[in-house]
């Protein structure tokens, strides 16, 4: 098994489902890995540390210190030392917790500090898994970057049956192992992702902006860093939070994209431009609210510089570089000729015309168009496998250059 000589943070909630983590544990062990337990408070009323600890030779955490010695258990040397966090089982409260940034236990702590990659074994009863909010908090880990380990289908503890039973110890150590021997075909490579909408301001108040939702880029990014790149996400205003290991670097306005771009290309491997840039930035910016004071207000703009161009004509040979396209008209031509003129190496089509697709939707339809000319046209999948794509049609060109 490829978890032997893992360190692997295992986070315990409060589901009756607890006492599969014994089990587990074993397992873990006995395959040469290395465990700390972590409990939430909830968990400790239905199994107990002291199992948890002799199964792992360990001792348990559970808050933040020691309240007899005053020994602080420090959040951020636990994540920062792990290979792994592992979160079985995964109640729908720590769930929603880690899908909204809350931080109220040792646990949810560790997850926010976490680089290393996250798996989330959810277990509760089949109306709670189902319900729309709890599959909301699944889809923001997912979008995040986090593994879920998909819950099984039988009978549960409420007596009903249905999805929400935790995944069995051997599934979830199977799951572990192959994340861990996975290849990583582009460890030693650089990515920059661009994410998100710019805004350009008009006043104090106002801007000019777009729908964009910084969805797609996101996910991209965390499908680089799968890889093995090493990734650095520039990303306009959005709710999103990087993906666990993926560097963020936040700008508000097509002008500071374009600086982040530049002086990071050079540098790059890979460059990915999804981010939905503004063409146009207003001419003056008033210093003051502009009152309404007439029946029409009109506002001159100007260009902003095209960044994918501009990174085009910079472009080595040994750069890969991606395009993306968003067309209500002509699709095909008109993404056709952004290839060209802007000297990437593939661009992402996406058509305003597909129902289910586009802005601040969790599902893209995408055709990519080759700089060969070969044309790849997919179906409505979620943004999570368009990004799978994305990332293995990146792999061959790298694996073209070699």
């Amino acid at each position: 098994m490829a978890v032997r000589g893992k360190h692997i943070l295992l986070g315990v909630c409060g589901s009756i489902a607890a006492y599969k983590t014994a089990h587990l544990i074993r397992l873990l062990t006995k395959n040469g890995a290395s465990v700390q337990v972590i409990m939430t408070p909830g968990a400790r009323h239905f199994i107990t540390p002291l199992t948890l600890s002799t199964l792992s030779a360990n001792p348990v955490l559970s808050d933040y210190f020691d309240p007899s010695t005053g020994s602080w258990n420090n959040h951020v040397d636990l994540a920062l030392g792990a290979d792994a966090l592992v979160i079985a089982p995964a109640s729908a409260n720590t769930i929603a917790k880690f899908a909204n940034g809350l931080c109220d236990n040792l646990l949810s702590a560790i997850y926010l500090s976490a680089r290393s990659p996250v798996f989330v074994a959810p277990a509760m009863d089949v109306d709670m898994w189902v319900h729309p909010a709890t599959q909301c908090n699944v889809s923001k880990l997912k979008a995040a970057g986090d593994y879920v380990i998909p819950p099984g289908n039988g009978e549960l503890a409420s007596g009903l049956q249905g999805e929400g039973r935790l995944a069995e110890p051997e599934e979830i150590l199977q799951f572990l192992s192959d994340h861990f021997s996975a290849e990583k075909p582009l460890t030693g490579k650089t990515a920059l992702v661009t994410a998100g909408p710019t805004r350009e301001a008009i006043d104090p108040v106002r801007y000019i902006g777009n729908h964009s939702s910084g969805k797609m880029g996101y996910a991209l990014a965390a499908e680089l860093k799968r890889l093995g790149a090493s990734v650095t996400l520039v990303s306009g205003p959005t709710g999103l939070t990087a993906p666990h290991g993926v560097k963020l670097v936040p700008v508000t306005t097509a002008a500071e994209m374009l600086e982040q771009c530049t002086s990071r290309f050079a540098d790059t491997d890979i460059t990915v431009m999804s981010a939905a840039i503004a063409d146009y930035t207003p001419l003056e910016v008033s210093p003051s609210k502009i009152k309404k004071t007439g029946d029409t207000l009109t506002i001159s703009l100007k260009k902003t510089t095209d960044i994918l161009a501009s990174l085009g004509n910079q472009k080595r040979g040994d750069q890969i570089l991606v395009g993306f396209a968003l067309e209500t008209d002509n699709e095909i031509a008109n993404a056709t000729d952004k290839l060209r003129r802007k000297k990437v190496d593939f661009i992402v089509l996406n058509s305003m015309r597909d129902v289910g697709a586009g802005f601040a939707s969790d599902n893209n339809k995408v055709t990519i168009i080759h700089k060969m000319g070969k044309t790849e046209t997919f179906e409505l999948k979620s943004k999570n496998d368009v990004a799978r794509d994305i990332g293995a049609r990146i792999v061959a060109l790298v694996g073209s250059q070699n």
